[in-house]
């Protein structure tokens, strides 16, 4: 019976060896492909901009006088992600443009890291002053809401008007005052340099994870089509990659104190046209929440996109784009001051 029971633990260490040896080697690829220069590697079309403490990289569509209307991505895309809705805002005469959140696309990464939401929201408004834009309308998806929040909260007079898209804010139930600490073993990972840029690279900053990622955060798989997977790839040869998501975990999984943006009370008194874009089928961050933060604003409006999961301007493209330009004409008019 100690034989056998021996023997059970030598087969387990084993396997749970090999499984870190394979995590391992699949990090070390990643991180030897990640050879690019930013600013060499980033589309020739944009530009980068000093946005409070980074250069940010921007890319622009439509022309300089048309109404500015500003696109933030979520968790892993990039300004690119965004090229069918501007181009289209640009054929109706907006200047649409679009910028890469670090530690995302082909901006800069802040030294020390510093990604709280806050500090995200100061490098969105940075980058309407650096564009020298008194105001905008700001479109956010996924991730990118909390940023755009807190940049909208904290200039509330620079924004025109807001729409989210599926956002992930985090809004906190009522009363409650702090955010939860995360478990033992997420911190454990956290507390870890090594561990987090082990993890991250060997599956979220790995080009050849890309697709499994992507059809992890939409309703219909065949929608992460190649042309699709490309585009989300082609930051992730950018030198340090790696490292810099990793950094930039612990802004995601253990933010410590609430953001401006997390508290219910940020949204009672806000004094601009929130549009909220919604996949009826989002998994990652349900309609339910959606619903949840139209009655949280008063100026809220909602509109729900069928058959669509978390990421509409992929998902369904075409009509994603419409109800974006008809929230941006509404957007735009006069009786849009409410």
């Amino acid at each position: 019976m100690k034989r056998a029971a021996a023997l059970l633990l030598a087969v387990v260490v084993i396997l749970v060896l090999a499984a870190v040896g394979a995590v391992a080697g699949l990090a070390w690829i990643t991180n030897r492909s990640q050879v690019e220069d930013a600013a060499r590697a980033a589309p020739a079309g944009g530009s980068f901009v000093k946005a409070a403490d980074v250069q940010i990289f921007v890319q622009q569509a439509g022309p300089a006088d048309g109404l500015p209307v500003l696109f933030v991505h979520g968790t892993g895309a990039w300004s690119e992600a965004w090229r069918e809705p501007m181009n289209a805002l640009a054929k109706d005469g907006r200047r649409a443009i679009a910028l890469d959140l670090p530690p995302f696309g082909f901006s800069d990464r802040p030294k020390p890291p510093s990604y709280s939401k806050a500090d995200q929201g100061k490098r969105i408004v940075g980058v309407l002053d650096a564009l020298q834009i008194r105001k905008a309308v700001l479109v956010a998806h996924s991730f990118g809401g909390g940023p755009a929040m807190e940049a909208v909260l904290a200039a509330p007079g620079r924004f025109q008007a807001v729409v989210l898209v599926d956002a992930a804010l985090s809004i906190a139930p009522e009363g409650v005052e702090r955010v939860e600490p995360p478990s033992f073993l997420v911190r454990t990972v956290l507390d870890s340099r090594t561990l987090r840029e082990t993890l991250t690279g060997a599956f979220f900053a790995n080009p050849r994870f890309t697709r499994t990622l992507l059809t992890r955060f939409i309703d219909d798989p065949a929608r992460a089509t190649d042309d699709w997977v490309e585009v989300y790839r082609r930051p992730l040869h950018v030198a340090g990659t790696t490292g810099a998501v990793g950094d930039w975990l612990p802004a995601l999984l253990a933010p410590g104190a609430l953001a401006a943006s997390e508290k219910p009370g940020s949204y009672a008194s806000l004094g601009m046209p929130l549009y909220l874009i919604w996949g009826e089928r989002d998994a990652i961050t349900p309609l339910d929440q959606a619903r949840r933060l139209a009655k949280l604003a008063p100026t809220a409006e909602l509109t729900v996109m069928k058959y669509v999961g978390h990421i509409p301007q992929i998902e369904d493209t075409r009509a994603f784009t419409e109800i974006l330009r008809q929230v941006v004409a509404k957007a735009s008019s006069p009786s849009s001051n409410r």
